[in-house]
Formats: C-alpha cells, sequence, structure tokens
C-alpha cells in the first residue's frame, strides 16, 4: 500500500469526494483544498509528495498556484481542466506542471498518472539525493560542487554551458523550459532568436549522456514550448 501524501485541489466537492475513494483505497494519505489559496497554506505546513490541481477555481485558478508552487516546491503537479484545447496543455505545461488531464476523466486514469509521477520523483532522488551537492537519477549522478557528471559509473566530461544547461533542468524536474528561459539563464543575456543555440547544445548533452541520444530519455523534448529533464523508465 502507499504511504505518500496526495493533495487534491477542486472547486467541485464531488470530484474530490470521487478521487478520494480511488486515492483512499490505494492506501494514499489525502489532503484536500478547494481553491488555490488553501492549497498553498496546506503546502506550508505539510508535507505534500503530489499535487492534484484544478485549473478553473475561485480566488487563485490553477495556473498561478502552479506557478507558485514552482517557486518553492518540486513534488509533481498534474493539472484537471475542462478545457481540452491543446494551448490550454501547453500553458500548464510550460508552467511546471508534469502532466495534464482533461475532464471528464477516468479517476483510474489520474490514479494511474499519479503513480507513475510518484515512481518517477522517487527515482529522481529530488527527495533523496546522494550528498546536497549531487542530483541522483537513476544511472546519472550530476555533483554540482566539482561539475563532474558520471553515467552509470562512468564520467563524462560536459563543457561548462553544458552543465549549466543539464543542472537548469536537473534542479527542477519534470518543468518545461523554453528555449528562450535557457537561454537567458545560462548566457545570461537577452535571447536573440538562438533556438538553434540551444538546440545544439542539448543534442550534445544528449549524446555525452544518453544511452540513445536519438531516444533520450533524462532531457524530453515538450513541442512547441522547449525541455524538461525526467529520470528514466
Amino acid at each position: 500500500m502507499a504511504t505518500e501524501t496526495v493533495l487534491l485541489v477542486d472547486d467541485e466537492k464531488e470530484i474530490l469526494q470521487l478521487l478520494s475513494i480511488y486515492f483512499g483505497n490505494e492506501g494514499y494519505r489525502l489532503l484536500t483544498a478547494s481553491d488555490g489559496e488553501q492549497a498553498l497554506e496546506t503546502l506550508e505546513r505539510e508535507n505534500v509528495d503530489l499535487v492534484v490541481l484544478d485549473v478553473m477555481m475561485p480566488v487563485l485558478d490553477g495556473i498561478q498556484t502552479c506557478i507558485k508552487i514552482r517557486e518553492r516546491y518540486n513534488m509533481p503537479v498534474i493539472m484537471l481542466s475542462a478545457k481540452g484545447q491543446d494551448m490550454d496543455k501547453i500553458t500548464g505545461l510550460s508552467i511546471g506542471a508534469d502532466d495534464y488531464v482533461a475532464k471528464p476523466f477516468n479517476p483510474l486514469e489520474v490514479l494511474a498518472r499519479a503513480k507513475s509521477q510518484l515512481r518517477r520523483y522517487n527515482r529522481l532522488g529530488a527527495k533523496k539525493a546522494g550528498s546536497e551537492h549531487e542530483i541522483v537519477a537513476d544511472e546519472l549522478t550530476i555533483d554540482t560542487a566539482s561539475h563532474r557528471v558520471t553515467v552509470d559509473g562512468t564520467e563524462t566530461h560536459l563543457t561548462p554551458r553544458e552543465f549549466a544547461i543539464l543542472e537548469l533542468l536537473a534542479r527542477s524536474p519534470g518543468q518545461v523550459f523554453s528555449t528562450e528561459q535557457i537561454y537567458a539563464k545560462v548566457w545570461n543575456e537577452p535571447f536573440m532568436e538562438s533556438a538553434n543555440t540551444v538546440m545544439v547544445h542539448v543534442r550534445k548533452i544528449r549524446e555525452k549522456i544518453e544511452h540513445d541520444p536519438k531516444q533520450p530519455q533524462y532531457i524530453q523534448t515538450v513541442w512547441g514550448v522547449g525541455y524538461k529533464f525526467i529520470p528514466t523508465n
């Protein structure tokens, strides 16, 4: 049985009750909130492993809530929305959500996606890193103090900018960074139509850390948005 804590956030009581039944049957410790402000208050006082977050809510909607969550926390966030358009999904993923489920949904699908996100989060070592300077994801270890990267125990050499990109993505697992954001943070200058520059650096990183660069597992492309870091499956 599961032991993780899940925060369910939705202004529809029926949905909270439905999801509570399915998650509760799997042994998850459950917390609920009916708007974004309540969710943020809950996160202040509770240790939460995953958030299921509705988009359309009063007081503080799911998009703004997710942005505030990502300012302080890195647990997985699954967005729920009655909106089924691609742009709504892209918006949710681009501001830090890890997954997106459109309403009406099958609660078993939400539960399955939650389990998948929790497995990835736990394997990333987000809660159990090797040391305060290490980011561990399966066979990949990133030492932010020494700027060393090892894959399955073998060191691979990255340039300073390659390392900076990898560290940026790995510090926020699941969060999607646009090419503009990556360029501005790593090059420390305004983005000037440099998407190709970022793409080339990402390709070189993949060649050094991925078993199959053509089918990357650590650094994945979110088409039309950017890149995100995830553990292997």
